[in-house]
């Protein structure tokens, strides 16, 4: 028989035991209920060549190209995939010429792609390239004016391309303008606020807008547009909870780093990336009003290093990783349809 003391610890260690099970299940019951935000990712047909991440990307007229990248066990890649969206088909293409690599960047301008920069495994890398898709050949060009980097940032707007940011063993915010017909280089503005390593980019209008990044372990919060005609930087409005006299940002958890951006109706998304973990949530921007609204998140496995694609202005994001996990699944987006019942 217990004696009072013995009951009242046993009693006591029931009591603590439901209460435990009370707050798993309270937990368990909020982390598995779905989002109710808008819009809804479908998956499309699979990446065709090895999983990898940090790839790069780059569109033209109505097809995408993917390519480079590190697919783990210290090796990196230099192959190209051209996407066809419109038969879901993937077709191999030529390889970039140089060394393999991954954590490049590449951009668009008119009928011919562009990569350059990037880590080799043991060195930073300044070489860049053209290719031209109608005869699938790359031409090397006049190497990347700024220093060797990798993490940087690829866009082109007015028929210039731009590298800009990343490191060098420092981080960086300078900014570099290419000129295709000259083959050369000119270092133009450089980003106003905090250097950074991988930040996102997307244009709108002739209009870049930069955002997300990481500077000495910290995510960063400001975002910056750049006017190529001008040459110049405006800030906008920060991508976290930073103004206590307006609730227009009390939700805004936007902050991340090696994330993906992509643009469809006039509208800039970021998705993915890294904060404080692996995250999948997913933001809408709007230029008119320089405000974000969340949408659906990413609903395949959370993943840093992807790649981001529009086609026919229809959003995707391909590979990636998760952990030592490297993916080859792509995923479309669409802003205005609600959650399929059968998503993951």
């Amino acid at each position: 028989m217990l004696n009072l003391k013995q009951a009242r610890i046993l009693n006591r260690n029931a009591w603590m035991l439901m209460l435990l099970c009370s707050a798993f299940y309270s937990c368990d019951k909020t982390a598995s209920t779905s989002d109710d935000y808008e819009g809804n990712w479908a998956r499309s047909s699979d990446f065709e060549g090895v999983a990898r991440t940090e790839a790069v990307t780059f569109t033209i007229d109505n097809y995408a190209y993917v390519g480079t990248g590190y697919k783990g066990s210290d090796t990196r890649l230099k192959d190209f995939w051209q996407f066809d969206a419109s038969t879901g088909t993937w077709k191999q293409k030529a390889d970039l010429p140089g060394v393999e690599r991954n954590s490049a960047v590449a951009f668009t301008i008119g009928e011919k792609g562009y990569v350059g920069t990037g880590y080799d495994g043991v060195n930073k890398l300044k070489d860049f390239y053209e290719y031209d898709a109608a005869n699938n050949i790359w031409t090397q060009k006049t190497d990347f004016g700024g220093t060797a980097r990798y993490d940087a940032i690829g866009f082109s707007v007015n028929n210039e391309g731009y590298i800009a940011t990343g490191f060098d063993d420092n981080y960086l915010k300078d900014n570099w303008q290419y000129n295709p017909s000259a083959d050369t280089w000119t270092q133009k503005a450089s980003l106003g606020g905090y250097k950074r390593k991988g930040a996102v980019v997307f244009v709108i209008d002739d209009l870049a807008y930069v955002c997300t990044g990481i500077n000495n372990g910290d995510n960063i919060n400001d975002f910056w547009v750049y006017n190529g005609n001008a040459d110049e930087w405006t800030e906008k409005r920060k991508i976290s909870d930073a103004n206590s006299d307006e609730d227009y940002d009390d939700d805004y958890n936007i902050v991340r780093d090696n994330a993906v951006a992509f643009v469809m109706n006039g509208k800039g998304y970021v998705t993915c990336g890294q904060q404080s973990g692996t995250i999948s949530t997913t933001w809408e921007y709007t230029p008119s009003t320089d405000l974000w609204v969340q949408r659906t998140s990413f609903e395949g496995t959370a993943r840093i290093g992807a790649v981001a694609f529009t086609l026919n202005n229809v959003g995707y994001v391909a590979t990636g990783n998760n952990s030592t996990y490297q993916f080859d699944d792509c995923w479309s987006f669409n802003p205005t349809e609600d959650q399929s019942d059968d998503d993951n």
